[in-house]
């Protein structure tokens, strides 16, 4: 079968089982499993796909049909303009958590800063910025083994291996160091929200990244005031946050003496990140 027809085949049977993004998807799959471009598929669209590769191509479109998240099936997920390696012990990365390193880059540009990001997940946010700030070293924390694992892999693979830490580390129980920038991208979905979630999400995902307890705060309550305590003088905390949550969470930065210095909003006019400085000092 020539590589035009696979991949009509495979969006078909995508379609009918109600995937949106069918013919996209359907590239992405058969890019990875061939090992070449999106590009290439253009391009090379009447050679013949051999009996090897339809078999695992369609398997793991049938992957997809279960809901799947392609960036499970293909093992890489792009971001800020780099491929990461993921896994189902990572939150896939997502495009709104550019908005915080975009703010953060333009804050710290030229400068030699040590950051810490708690929750690192694949450490897709601490290695994006120390892309941009080429003086700058960072450590990144999570509680999950696998996690750490994932982030380390993706430091070699961008060649930030000497220039970042990854630690397994519980948020309560650190207390390494002083940092010029904390940034985090902690669980914020409320625990009565979580079912409501996509089937993409609610089955793939790890949920532990995801649900922020009753309210959705309690893991950014956290993040703050460890902040409290790790910022140095004019540090910034970069905090991405969920739908409705910025009232709150500004009223918490002020009580725990922050100053809040800048905010991005999503696509839909909606607060999801927050910037602040330590106004107070112990």
């Amino acid at each position: 079968m020539i590589l035009a027809n696979t991949i009509k085949q495979a969006s078909q049977l995508l379609r009918n089982h109600n995937i949106d993004s069918c013919e996209l998807d359907a590239q992405i799959i058969l890019s990875n499993v061939m090992g070449v471009s999106k590009e290439f598929l253009i391009t090379n669209d009447k050679i013949n796909v051999s009996k090897k590769v339809r078999q695992q191509y369609f398997h793991a479109i049938k992957r997809r049909i279960k809901r799947e998240p392609v960036a499970y099936i293909t093992g890489r997920k792009e971001f800020w303009s780099h491929s990461f390696a993921v896994n189902h012990s990572t939150l896939i990365p997502r495009p709104e958590t550019e908005l915080l390193i975009y703010k953060v880059v333009n804050f710290f540009k030229n400068k030699k800063i040590n950051i810490l990001d708690i929750g690192t997940g694949s450490g897709c946010i601490l290695l994006s910025i120390l892309k941009e700030l080429n003086f700058s070293r960072g450590t990144g924390i999570d509680v999950s083994m696998k996690a750490i694992q994932m982030a380390k892999t993706n430091s070699r693979e961008l060649h930030l291996f000497y220039r970042s830490i990854f630690k397994i580390f519980d948020i309560n129980e650190f207390n390494v160091g002083k940092y010029d920038l904390i940034v985090s991208n902690p669980p914020y979905i409320s625990s009565k929200d979580i079912k409501k979630l996509s089937r993409d999400i609610i089955n793939y995902e790890p949920l532990v990244a995801l649900n922020g307890g009753l309210d959705g705060l309690d893991l950014i309550k956290k993040v703050i005031y460890k902040s409290d305590v790790l910022l140095k003088r004019n540090g910034l905390l970069a905090i991405e946050i969920g739908y409705g949550q910025y009232r709150k969470i500004s009223s918490i930065l002020k009580q725990r003496g922050f100053r809040e210095v800048g905010k991005e909003y999503d696509s839909n006019r909606n607060v999801r990140c927050i910037i602040s400085t330590k106004a107070r000092f112990y």
